[in-house]
C-alpha cells in the first residue's frame, strides 16, 4: 500500500522544489563535470564515455576517472583518467580528460 497525497499536498511539495534540478541530481547526459558531480568523491573511480562515441557505433570505449577537481557545483573543473579504446587500454598513466565541456558525457561504456 502506497501513500496517497491529495492534489493540494502534491502541489505544495512541487512548489518547494527548485524549477531546475542542480546538476548533481539530474540523470541526463551533461558535461563531464556535471556527470561526475552526481557520484561520491566527485566521480573518482567512475567509468564515463562521450555520447557521440555510441552514436558513431564506436563501442568498448571509456575513461576511468582517477582524479577530479570540480568547481561551481559541477559546472567546471578538471578531471584525469585512463582511456580504454575499443577494449584496449591506451593510456598507461593518468592524463587530463579532453572534451570535458565540449561534448555530452554519460556513465558506463560506449
Amino acid at each position: 500500500m502506497g501513500l496517497k497525497l491529495s492534489p493540494n499536498a502534491t502541489n505544495a511539495i512541487l512548489e518547494l522544489l527548485p524549477k531546475e534540478l542542480p546538476p548533481s541530481l539530474q540523470s541526463k547526459p551533461g558535461n563531464l563535470y556535471q556527470v561526475l558531480s552526481r557520484y561520491p568523491r566527485d566521480g573518482v573511480g567512475q567509468i564515463v564515455h562521450q555520447t557521440r562515441w555510441s552514436q558513431k557505433g564506436i563501442h568498448g570505449c571509456f575513461w576511468q576517472v582517477t582524479r577530479t577537481n570540480l568547481k561551481l557545483e559541477g559546472q567546471h573543473g578538471k578531471a584525469w583518467g585512463r582511456l580504454t579504446w575499443k577494449g584496449k587500454m591506451v593510456s598507461p598513466r593518468e592524463e587530463p580528460i579532453p572534451g570535458s565541456l565540449k561534448y555530452n558525457w554519460m556513465s558506463g561504456t560506449s
